[in-house]
């Protein structure tokens, strides 16, 4: 399949006998499995119905028997936690929960039944530039977030672009990552993955990073306008000869009606020259996608910009909480962050300073002053040492929807509840307080900030009721479908070889 993972499970055979490092329950317990909804290289996605709720969910089932050796079962396990990583991005499928038995390995997902991107292309024709600029927007801000969070994607096509529902104006998520991989700024690669027609030139001379997903992305904006691919040909050979030294088309049908900016746009992401190509962030700040109407001038936030931005503006309470949850995942959970963290800790010490941070910052396109970064440095500094540890990276990181789940809130509330009365009292908070390393902390306004009902304790309700306010969640969809009939070309003859 692909290079083998950095947090491989604990295994040292030949061959693993299990992806996960822990045994899991029974998926057919919880699940019904209804009808197949479609056939990847690696697995079988299933219709599943929860037993308890009766709400849908994909399931995608892997056989074990596919999986040669121990990259396959490495790779698998590097998908799992790479979902983990990517799952609260509004456009990104959200992974619910994993299963293993002795012949398959199942995720089961949010459900999308609006169907592949690819298939509404063919249906449609070609889009107008306002929607096609929507699509792109929504396709390279998942770039943007994979990046941003160490991940490159290495099989970006429309087939990998699901709607959420079949409405006009359904979200479109990003799914399959199962080719992507954990990458540090510098690392580059050299084995030959993705598909035909959206491979970048580096990829196929086997020296490549995380550029390779802009020039896929370039591919699809330029299908999203024509119809078409923009390097093709009869063979798979043909098509790598275009992709290495073919002319990009801006003269054939329908190119001469479309503005020069979104030809400007097309030809930057496709710069053969993955040094001169733009980055994500560079695609989501050009005139053509931004909207003049509402946009800012700057894409938004990196994704742990955003985050580390959410949790400085919390109580001590909450982040110390939070930090109790983070510790609790499950290393599926947050292998990613761990994988984040050695990104920015670039000296390996297992502490990141002041100057690894605004590097680390730098490199996912911020532009924060100094004394910003400071800010932010202080907020996730929770002993006030100078330096962010481990931990307190985690608990700055880690998404607000992990932090909801009630299981996590009460295992929190038992953490600073240490009599177990049912109530966080002044003295059980100071005991916390010391076992954070934290001092001069003002305990009376740290109750009263959070007891509503002015008792001088606080109760689970009021305690979970803290932890779940202020935590907005990520983008919305997509505008408005246009009605536009636009010309059909035969796109799926020439597709076929995908």
């Amino acid at each position: 399949m692909s290079q083998s993972s950095v947090n491989p499970p604990p295994h040292r055979s030949s061959k693993p006998t299990s992806v996960l490092p822990y045994k899991t329950p029974n998926l057919r317990d919880q699940y019904r499995i209804g009808k197949k909804l479609g056939q990847g290289q690696f697995g079988t996605t299933y219709l599943c119905i929860d037993k308890n709720d009766g709400k849908e969910y994909a399931c995608k089932s892997i056989p074990k028997r596919k999986l040669i050796c121990r990259e396959d079962y490495e790779d698998v396990w590097r998908e799992i936690q790479i979902m983990h990583h990517l799952s609260e991005h509004a456009n990104v499928v959200r992974i619910k929960g994993t299963y293993e038995d002795a012949l398959f390995v199942h995720l089961v997902m949010e459900l999308c039944a609006g169907g592949e991107l690819f298939d509404r292309i063919i249906q449609k024709g070609h889009y107008s530039e306002r929607k096609a600029a929507q699509l792109i927007k929504t396709i390279v801000g998942v770039v943007e977030a994979c990046h941003s969070l160490g991940v490159m994607h290495r099989d970006l096509k429309p087939e990998n672009f699901l709607f959420s529902s079949s409405d006009e104006d359904a979200a479109l998520k990003a799914t399959d990552f199962g080719l992507s991989i954990f990458y540090k700024p510098g690392d580059t690669f050299s084995d030959v993955v993705g598909s035909p027609y959206y491979v970048a030139p580096e990829v196929l001379r086997k020296l490549y990073g995380p550029e390779a997903d802009v020039w896929s992305a370039g591919v699809i904006l330029y299908i999203l306008l024509s119809g078409v691919p923009p390097f093709w040909a009869e063979t798979e050979a043909g098509i790598f000869r275009q992709i290495l030294h073919g002319r990009l088309d801006f003269e054939s049908q329908p190119w001469p009606g479309i503005s020069d900016s979104a030809k400007d746009l097309i030809r930057n992401m496709l710069n053969r020259d993955p040094t001169k190509r733009f980055t994500a962030h560079q695609v989501l700040s050009h005139p053509w996608i931004v909207d003049d109407k509402v946009a800012p001038d700057r894409p938004l936030d990196s994704a742990v910009l955003s985050r580390l931005k959410q949790f400085s503006a919390m109580n001590k309470l909450k982040k110390m909480a939070l930090r109790v949850i983070a510790e609790s995942l499950s290393e599926e959970e947050i292998g990613g962050l761990k994988e984040l963290f050695k990104m920015i800790d670039t000296d390996n010490s297992g502490t990141i300073t002041f100057d690894e941070l605004k590097e680390g910052l730098r490199r996912v396109g911020s532009e924060l002053m100094e004394s910003e970064i400071q800010a932010l440095m202080d907020a996730a500094d929770i002993d006030k040492n100078g330096t962010i540890d481990y931990g307190e990276f985690l608990a700055a990181t880690v998404h607000m929807n992990k932090l909801e789940r009630d299981e996590n809130l009460m295992a929190a509330f038992s953490y600073f509840d240490k009599d177990g009365s049912g109530y966080i009292t002044l003295d059980e908070l100071s005991q916390a307080c010391k076992e954070f390393g934290l001092d001069d902390v003002h305990l009376d306004e740290m109750i009263k900030e959070v007891d509503q009902d002015n008792d001088g304790q606080i109760d689970y309700n009021e305690f979970s009721a803290m932890m779940r306010k202020g935590n907005g969640v990520g983008n919305g969809g997509l505008g408005r479908r246009t009605m536009r009939n636009n010309i059909n070309f035969n796109l799926g003859d020439a597709f076929k070889t995908t």
